[in-house]
């Protein structure tokens, strides 16, 4: 035996590893991206799930010593909560948000698109009025040759309108299943705790407590602070759009509930203020005018108490998160898009900023 033979069969020995090695993590990358791919229809519905579990998880605690530490027991009276949550809206709102927009279509489609004239006194107005009311009455009059320059854009946002119709009905599904899969993680959050635990630190290593601290304290803030908020003032200015009479109510909600997550709420407002100005008595205007004032401010007070010290999640990461999100995932995507962006930025920046950063992230956000 020659020299050269040991060196050879050790070449062949490491090329055979390689190969062998090669094949195993290829067939693991396949079957991961099958698994994906079958279950990728469900994936927004399970995040927005185990998103409701992680920020509910200090109330489900709260329940579950009342009940006398049923697991299962806590796990259904939050679901309830949320059920009763979810439906109340559903039911003042639904009926309105779909009519709206059928109507608002079918006059788009049919060029019958009318508005009100402007109120005698909108000339009074200081700074806006008199400009206001050349546009208004403008608009009142002949919108249909006001809208002409705008007719080739208006054509591309009739489908999207009719698909985000149909989609009401469906999105009001996913959120009724994400809490049901809400529910069953938080039933087993031993068993769940356990097994994110695990992952972090098979992903982490020693830095996964860490990580899965600051994961946790970024979804819950973001949850409560930035989408709870969002949603108590859509609430509130959705029943304010029903009692002045605003038509299409529900779908003014709507409109607000978007605009709110992207932190621009007030602007959906200004136009359903100066349109109750029109269509209502002065009296009832101004009380709507300061009740969307109240609800266009509550935020200032709501997002400090549900954030406890602050979430350093710039406003720009939950805008393109939403945004993103939506085009994405439909109306969940909302929502999930603007936490799951929030996570990657945090983790991210965590990660750049070493094992300190991580550690003190928690404090910033939980």
């Amino acid at each position: 035996m020659t020299a050269e033979e040991p060196t050879h069969n050790r070449d062949q020995s490491h090329v055979s590893r390689a190969l062998e090695a090669s094949i195993h993590i290829g067939l693991l990358i396949l079957l991961s991206v099958a698994c994906l791919w079958i279950l990728l229809p469900f994936l927004p519905l399970v995040a927005w799930g185990i998103i409701l579990a992680i920020a509910g998880y200090p109330a489900y605690v709260k329940l579950q010593r009342i009940v006398g530490g049923s697991g299962w027991l806590a796990a259904t009276s939050f679901m309830l909560c949320l059920f009763s949550l979810l439906i109340v809206p559903v039911v003042l709102l639904g009926g309105t948000l779909v009519e709206g927009t059928h109507t608002l279509i079918a006059h788009l489609q049919d060029g019958t698109l009318a508005i009100p004239p402007p109120p005698p006194s909108i000339e009074t107005w200081p700074i806006i009025g008199s400009s206001l009311k050349g546009v208004w009455s403008a608009a009142s009059t002949n919108l249909t040759e006001l809208l002409r320059p705008l007719a080739p854009q208006i054509r591309k946002v009739i489908p999207g309108l009719l698909a985000a119709s149909a989609s009401v009905g469906l999105a009001v599904l996913q959120f009724l299943l994400a809490i049901l899969v809400a529910g069953a993680l938080l039933a087993k959050s031993r068993d769940s705790i356990d097994v994110t635990r695990a992952l972090f630190s098979r992903l982490f290593g020693n830095k996964g407590p860490e990580y899965e601290a600051l994961v946790e304290a970024t979804i819950r803030s973001v949850t409560t602070g930035i989408l709870g908020v969002a949603l108590i003032q859509s609430l509130l200015a959705g029943l304010s759009f029903l009692v002045v009479g605003l038509p299409g109510a529900g779908l003014w909600a709507m409109l607000f509930l978007f605009a709110a997550v992207l932190q621009v709420g007030v602007l959906v407002l200004i136009p359903a203020v100066i349109y109750a100005f029109a269509i209502v008595t002065t009296t009832k205007a101004t009380i709507f005018l300061i009740w969307c004032i109240m609800v266009g401010l509550i935020d200032n007070v709501l997002k400090p108490l549900l954030l406890g010290r602050g979430a350093s999640v710039p406003t720009a990461v939950i805008f393109l998160g939403a945004i993103g999100g939506f085009i994405g995932m439909g109306v969940i995507g909302l929502f999930v898009g603007a936490i799951l962006l929030s996570v990657g930025y945090k983790l991210i920046l965590a990660w750049m900023e070493g094992p300190a950063a991580a550690r003190q992230q928690p404090d910033k956000v939980g």
